[in-house]
C-alpha cells in the first residue's frame, strides 16, 4: 500500500489516497485541505460531467493510476455543500477505468455549477471542475484524466471524444447502391426494430413486445413462419409471465436459437414511463404463441439514467474467441479479457447499445443472472439503434437511424484492447433516409461473386413496407 504526499506538504495541500489492488486496508493522511486544489498525487479525477439533455445530471470519474481505488462512502457534491451524493459501498474503480454516476436524485446541476469530489470524511476535497454554462452536451477532460475541460459528445462511462480520429469521414456504402422491398405489403405495420439472421432463419423484435420468426420466401425476401405458432408473432413477457417487454434488439449466441433468443427491452411498456434497461432471454423452441423470459440480466442500475423510450435499442454477441485473440482489454479489470473469470455464460459478450446517447457498453452475463459490464464505448453517433458482430471480417457495425441519415460505422479492437471505429459509411444511394433500427448480414455462405445480402428494418413501414434488402462486399 502506497500513500504520496504533495510535493510541498504544506497544510493548505491534501495528503493522496491510493489504494493497492490485494489487501483492502486504507490509509487517510490526516492533513487540511484547501477547497481548490487536490494533492497531484491522486489517481482518481471527475473526467465528465453532464447537466442537460437526454441523460439526467451525471458526473463520471477516471482512474488514471495503475491500482484499483475503493470509492466506497466517497462523497460527490455540487456547489452546495449540504448536497450530498454517496457512493455506494463496494464500488471500486479498475486502473484505466470509468464509471458515471447519475447525481440527479440528490441534487441538480445548474448552467453555473461545480462538480466536486471529496474522501469519505466529506472534507477532503479530491478533486472539482466548475463551469458557467451548461454542456453541450458533455464537459469532458481532453486527454482523459489530465487535460482540460472542453464541451464534447457525450461518452459517459467511455473514453472521451477528444476530436476526430482515424476512419470518421463518411465514405460510400461498401455495396451495391440500390435496394428493394424484402416483404410482403403490410406484414408487420409499424414498429419492427431489431433483426439477427441466423441462417436460414430471421429473428425480428417488435417495439409491441413480440418476437417474429421469419423464414425466406421465393422472391428472396422474408415472410413469417407458419409454422410452430410463429405466423403472427410470439408475445413476450418478463420473468413470471408479467409486463410486457419493449422488444428493440435481438440476437442469438454461438450455439444459435437452440442457446435462447436474447432481447433488449427499455421498459416494460405496461408501465412505459419508467425505464427498465434488461437484457432478457427466450426459449424459443416450443409451440406456445406467449413467450416467458427465463431469465432477466436489468441492466437499469449499472447505467447512466436516460428517458424512458431511449434505452437499450441494440444488442449483439460476440465469441470470446475473437476478444481473446483479439487482445480485447476488460474494462472491469484494466487487463485482457479472460472469460474463465466469469464462470458459466454464454460464451461471449452482449453488446448493448443506448439510443439515447449513442454508447456502446459489453456486458458478460452470467447464466446465474450476475452481469460484469467489461467495456464501454461511444458510437460516434447522436443514438445507436442496431448492433450486429459481422464473423466473416471480424468487425462490430453500429448502426444509425434517420436521426443520422442512415450513417453505420464499422469498429474493431485495436491495439489498445478497445473497440474503436476503423470505417464510416453512408446509406445506399439508393435508399431513402428510412427509420431503420435493423440491420442484418448474411453469411459468408451466402457471398456470390464477392457480394452478399444484408437487410433493414424500417420503424415506421414506410410505403407498407418493414424490411428491405441490398448487398455488401464479401
Amino acid at each position: 500500500m502506497t500513500a504520496s504526499l504533495a510535493p510541498h506538504p504544506h497544510p493548505a495541500r491534501i495528503l493522496a489516497l491510493r489504494i493497492a489492488a490485494a489487501p483492502a486496508l486504507a490509509v487517510l493522511a490526516a492533513l487540511t485541505a484547501a477547497p481548490a486544489h487536490a494533492a497531484p498525487a491522486d489517481d482518481v479525477r471527475v473526467n465528465e460531467v453532464v447537466t442537460t439533455g437526454d441523460v439526467d445530471d451525471s458526473i463520471e470519474l477516471y482512474n488514471k493510476g495503475a491500482t484499483p481505488v475503493d470509492l466506497s462512502g466517497w462523497i460527490l457534491k455540487d456547489d452546495n455543500s449540504s448536497s450530498k451524493y454517496k457512493i455506494a459501498s463496494g464500488t471500486t474503480l479498475a486502473p484505466g477505468a470509468f464509471r458515471a454516476f447519475d447525481v440527479h436524485s440528490s441534487f441538480g446541476l445548474g448552467s453555473s455549477d461545480k462538480a466536486r469530489l471529496y474522501l469519505p470524511d466529506g472534507s477532503t476535497l479530491v478533486d472539482s471542475f466548475t463551469w458557467s454554462k451548461h454542456s453541450e452536451p458533455s464537459w469532458s477532460r481532453c486527454q482523459d484524466g489530465t487535460g482540460a475541460f472542453k464541451t464534447a459528445a457525450l461518452t459517459l462511462g467511455a473514453p472521451n471524444d477528444c476530436g476526430s480520429g482515424p476512419g470518421t469521414t463518411p465514405v460510400a456504402w461498401p455495396g451495391g447502391s440500390s435496394v428493394s422491398t424484402a416483404d410482403a405489403s403490410n406484414v408487420f405495420g409499424q414498429d419492427l426494430s431489431g433483426l439477427q439472421q441466423d441462417g436460414s432463419v430471421m429473428w425480428g423484435a417488435q417495439n409491441s413486445g413480440k418476437l417474429w420468426r421469419l423464414v425466406k420466401n421465393a422472391s428472396g425476401g422474408w415472410s413469417p413462419d407458419t409454422a410452430g405458432g410463429w405466423s403472427a408473432g410470439k408475445s413476450l413477457r418478463f420473468p413470471g409471465g408479467s409486463g410486457t417487454p419493449d422488444s428493440e434488439g435481438v440476437t442469438v449466441p454461438g450455439a444459435g436459437a437452440s442457446g435462447g433468443v436474447y432481447v433488449s427491452s427499455e421498459r416494460n411498456a405496461d408501465s412505459s414511463g419508467t425505464s427498465r434497461l434488461s437484457v432478457l432471454r427466450y426459449d424459443v423452441s416450443g409451440t406456445a404463441t406467449t413467450l416467458t423470459a427465463a431469465k432477466e440480466w436489468n441492466l437499469t442500475s449499472d447505467l447512466p439514467a436516460v428517458g424512458s423510450n431511449l434505452g437499450l435499442e441494440a444488442l449483439t454477441w460476440v465469441p470470446d474467441s475473437h476478444l481473446t485473440g483479439a487482445g480485447f482489454k476488460d474494462a472491469s479489470t484494466g487487463a485482457a479479457y479472460d472469460p474463465a473469470r466469469y464462470g458459466a455464460h454464454a460464451d461471449g459478450v452482449f453488446f448493448v447499445g443506448v439510443e439515447g446517447t449513442g454508447m456502446i457498453y459489453g456486458y458478460v452475463l452470467a447464466d446465474s443472472g450476475a452481469y460484469t459490464r467489461v467495456a464501454a464505448l461511444s458510437s460516434g453517433m447522436s443514438g445507436v439503434m442496431e448492433l450486429q458482430w459481422e464473423p466473416q471480417a471480424d468487425r462490430l457495425w453500429a448502426v444509425c437511424d434517420d436521426t443520422c441519415s442512415g450513417q453505420h460505422r464499422t469498429l474493431r479492437v485495436d491495439a489498445s484492447g478497445a473497440f474503436a471505429t476503423t470505417a464510416v459509411f453512408n446509406r445506399p444511394s439508393g435508399m431513402s433516409n428510412l427509420n431503420n433500427e435493423g440491420f442484418a448480414i448474411a453469411a459468408a455462405a451466402e457471398c456470390v461473386a464477392g457480394s452478399k445480402p444484408v437487410y433493414w428494418s424500417d420503424d415506421s413501414n414506410t410505403s407498407g413496407h418493414a424490411l428491405r434488402k441490398g448487398t455488401i462486399t464479401c
